[in-house]
This record gives structure tokens, sequence and C-alpha cells, in this order.
């Protein structure tokens, strides 16, 4: 009975510690600087080997339980052999490149060798190609590890328009860690939580309209949504071939540098990466943050209504002014009346096209061959269908593809509308050498029934970047109730490097951080701490 007795002693005194001791936290490797992290790394004072378990830890802790983000699809089984292979050759004097031994998280659209690229859904959950796209081989070569793949909108939220946010059938709901009844937003809601939640050292979204930029911001990030073209995407799930790209999202505008000097090439598959206006990687990963004299357009006429995120972009200009920038304000800007209605059949005509194409050419076994299918599928499926509809898929089903006449009409529109009509009239006309404004509204409540629904909209102008195919960077600015908020910077095409310098000078004169709070309803918070529970008199 004495023994029994210890026996059940010991095992709630283990329950306990593991419960309330988080030790992993403690590892000041997990949250530092990429660049950081290599140091550390070759000098010997950390290991790859201890930086992926410290994650992978915390993937635990964080992710799976606790607050339970669910931002981490499925963790790569060879991580930490591939950590020990790195600390190996790292022991031997192998060379290394600029991310050795730094663990990586990819969106779960973009296909890795040894793990299975499903988009979020039940039609891909066996898609295992066994090939890397050429962004993956160009991370590895550059010495990281892809620790995981992350959980997204399903389809990279391509599929219905009652659609929500960071849900997959494959991976379920991905939660914001600042407020966890909160949208993660998408499509990239995995990779936009999990860094928000310190759990990798960096991670790559993808985007086609928004879906790099809106999870930054709404999870109190830096994302940056590089030139269609600077960064390969063959191999990566399609939606649109002239909007689609992979981009780096990071604690860090640094971070974010670095990255996408490292994935920015060219591939004979993806025509838009053989530009030859295209800018030298180095570039990237060479930015200063000197602005001084760099001409900066105000972007008044997105800025929105709410008076916190004004008064928090009238003092980041302000900012931007004290470090030498010259700023110019813009209070519109003319589109076409079926601007909206253009822009929306150029996506659901490439969606067709591209997807048949990427459902063909995938070497796995897999249930569907074609969009058609792919809709028959759904609709056999009770968890596919049970929160939202397929209405995008059949949209894009009834048009002809990029084949159409009506695509290329569109196209022209819209291209013209943003690009020679958009941002480079604005560049032009205002003599300004990029544009500034708020990234977007705080994160709305997440909606089973609704779906996305966000009772003050959308702000910003980051639907111009995305349909132009220009660059775009989103940098933490602060918070309004609780929830982070950005600011964005958007550049002419191939002027990649200039937004990222920007941002990085914003950011150093910011010297804001987001730090999530894991609160499960804004009510638990230390800014309204106690106003749901009943007055009570103060003591005299």
């Amino acid at each position: 009975m004495k023994q029994r007795l210890i026996s059940i002693l010991l095992v709630c005194f283990i329950v306990s510690c593991a419960t309330q001791t988080q030790p992993v936290f403690d590892n000041k490797w997990l949250d530092a600087p990429v660049s950081q992290q290599v140091a550390a790394i070759k000098s010997g004072e950390l290991t790859a080997e201890a930086l992926v378990s410290g994650y992978l830890a915390r993937i635990e802790s964080i992710d799976k339980s606790g607050p339970s983000i669910n931002s981490v699809l499925l963790v790569n089984p060879n991580a930490l052999a591939e950590a020990k292979a790195k600390d190996a050759a790292l022991a031997s004097g192998n060379p290394t490149g600029p991310l050795h031994g730094i663990p990586v998280l990819l969106k779960d659209n973009i296909e890795t060798r040894d793990m299975p690229t499903t988009a979020g859904s039940l039609a891909l959950l066996n898609n295992n190609t066994r090939r890397d796209s050429p962004l993956v081989a160009s991370l590895r070569e550059a010495g990281a590890i892809i620790l995981g793949k992350t959980n997204l909108s399903e389809w990279a939220n391509f599929r219905s328009e009652d659609s929500i946010s960071g849900w997959s059938a494959v991976g379920g709901l991905t939660r914001n860690p600042h407020v966890l009844s909160r949208t993660a937003c998408g499509s990239s809601s995995g990779s936009g939580a999990a860094m928000a939640a310190g759990l990798a050292s960096l991670a790559v979204g993808t985007e086609t309209n928004g879906s790099i930029i809106c999870p930054s911001s709404m999870n109190g990030i830096v994302g940056f949504k590089p030139t269609v073209g600077l960064i390969p995407r063959t191999h990566i799930v399609p939606i649109s071939v002239t909007q689609d790209t992979a981009g780096p999202m990071a604690r860090s505008v640094e971070d974010a540098a670095l990255m996408a000097s490292v994935m920015a090439g060219q591939d004979e598959h993806d025509k838009a990466t053989l530009a030859g206006a295209r800018p030298d990687a180095g570039m990237l990963a060479g930015v200063n943050g000197d602005i001084q004299g760099l001409r900066v357009g105000v972007m008044r006429y997105r800025q929105g209504n709410n008076p916190a995120i004004i008064a928090a972009f009238d003092e980041a200009v302000a900012k931007l002014t004290a470090l030498g920038a010259q700023v110019v304000d813009i209070e519109s800007l003319e589109q076409p009346d079926d601007f909206w209605e253009k822009s929306y059949l150029v996506l659901l005509a490439e969606f067709k096209t591209t997807l048949n194409e990427y459902l063909l050419s995938s070497p796995a076994s897999l249930p569907v061959a074609n969009l058609d299918e792919l809709i028959g599928f759904n609709r056999t499926s009770t968890r596919e269908m049970q929160l939202f509809d397929q209405s995008i898929f059949e949209k894009s089903a009834a048009t002809e593809g990029m084949a159409g006449e009506d695509y290329q009409q569109a196209l022209a529109v819209v291209r013209t509308a943003t690009r020679e009509q958009g941002i480079d009239k604005l560049l032009s006309e205002y003599n300004v050498d990029v544009l500034v404004g708020p990234s977007n509204n705080p994160a709305f409540l997440i909606d089973a029934v609704y779906g996305d629904n966000a009772p003050s909209g959308y702000v910003g102008v980051g639907y111009l970047a995305a349909i132009a195919g220009y660059p775009h960077i989103t940098v933490p600015l602060t918070t309004v109730k609780d929830l982070p908020v950005g600011l964005s910077v958007i550049g002419g095409q191939w002027q990649d490097a200039q937004v990222l310098n920007t941002g990085l000078a914003f950011e150093r004169a910011n010297q804001f951080i987001a730090t999530p709070a894991f609160l499960p309803n804004r009510l638990q918070a230390e800014s309204v701490k106690g106003i749901a529970s009943p007055y009570q008199q103060p003591a005299q």
C-alpha cells in the first residue's frame, strides 16, 4: 500500500511538473534573430539539434496542447536527424550556408520531398510527390532544416465565398495566438500564427491576394510578398499564374530579407522568374535601413476610419519623416467600375487551368485528376462540406479557363488598373519611391455560422500590389484593443530591395514587438480586466 501511494505521488509530481513548468521557454535562442542563431551554431554556443528540439517541444506545449493554436499541420519526422547531421558537418569543417541549422516551417501547399502536400484538402491527403519545390531546394542548400508543414485555409482560401480563414479539412482550425477567438486570417494562417507563437525560426507563406500580408498583420509579424517571379513557384499548388508567389514570414525584416535572398532564383519551368530586370539576390540581404531622401506616398484614401489605426499611422509617417524621408499624401485613385468583377474572373479562369495542370502533373496516386472530379469528391465528404460550400470551385469550373477570350480581356483590364493606371501611376505622378498605408484592421472573430465577417471591412491597398504582382511588406505597427496591426510598404515591379529597406528603417524606428497573450477572448485581457464582472464600489 505504501509503495502504491509513493507511486501515485510520484506520478502526480511528474504530471504537475509537466503542466506547470515549461523550461523550453527559457531558451533564449528560440526567439533570437536568425543571424544570431546561425552565429551561435557556427561558434559552438548552440547546436542545430538543440534548436530543433526546443521548437519541437514548444510546438507540443503551445500548438498541440496548452493554448492549442493548431498552426503546425505536420512535423517533419526527419528534422532531428537532419539537425544532427548539420552539427556533424559543422564539426567536420564542411561548408555551411547562411541558414545553417535553421528550422523552417512550410505552408502545406508547397511541396517537399519528405512530407505530403495537401493544400488542406482530403483529396490531396496522399499527395506525397517525393520532390522539393525549387524554393525548398534553395533553403536546404543554404543549410535550413524543414521543420514541418503549417495549416492553411483550404485550397489557399479559394474554395468558397463563405469560407472560414484558417480552416482546412486536413488540419482543422488555426487560431490567432493573441486572442484565440479571433481569426489568424488566411490563407497562410498557420505560418502567421506559428511565427507569432515562436514555433520556428522562419516560415514560408504564399499569396495570391492578401494571403501573406493579412495573416502577418493580424498575427503581429513581418510578412513579405515579393514581386511575382522573384521566387520560383514550381511544385506549389496554384491558384493564379499572374498573382501567386511564395514569401517569407518572420519575426524581423532582417530575417525576411535574408530568407528572400535565399529563396530567390530563376527556374526554367516558371517563366515569370526569367525576367531580365530581376534584382540580384544579394541586394535583398544587404538592405541597411537608410531612407534619407526617400519619397513616400501616404495612402490616405485607404487608411479606414478607425481612430486608433489612423493615429498609429500618423505616428508611423512622422517616424519615417524623422528618418529623412519626404512624405506626400495621396487622397484618391480611380478604378474601372467593373474592376472587382474582372479581377475575380481572372482568378476563376486561371485556377481552373492551373489546378488541372497541377493535378495531372502530380506523381502521387490521387483520387481526382481535375477540378470537376474534385468538386464531385467533396460532395461525398461530410467533413469537407460541413462548414461551407464550394461555390468558388463551381464558378471556376463554369469558365473556359485561360483559353477564354473573356479571360484575356479581364486580365488586360485589371493589369492596367493596378500597374500603368495603378501603382506605376501613383509612383510617377506623385514622384514617390514607395507607398505606405495600414496593412489591415485588427483580427475579426472566428464565425462558424456566417464565415469570414470583417465588421469594419478591410483597409490598405494590398490588393493593388497583389494583382499587379508587385512587392509588399507588412511590419508590426502597434496593437489596437490587444490585437496587432501592421504598416504596409509597397513598391514598383522588382523594387523588392527598396521595399525591404523601407520596412527595415521603420521597424528600427518603431521598436515594437507584438507578444501573444494566448487569451481565450479579449475580456480576459489586462486592459479590460474585470469589466465583465459586476461593478464593485471602491473601498473608502
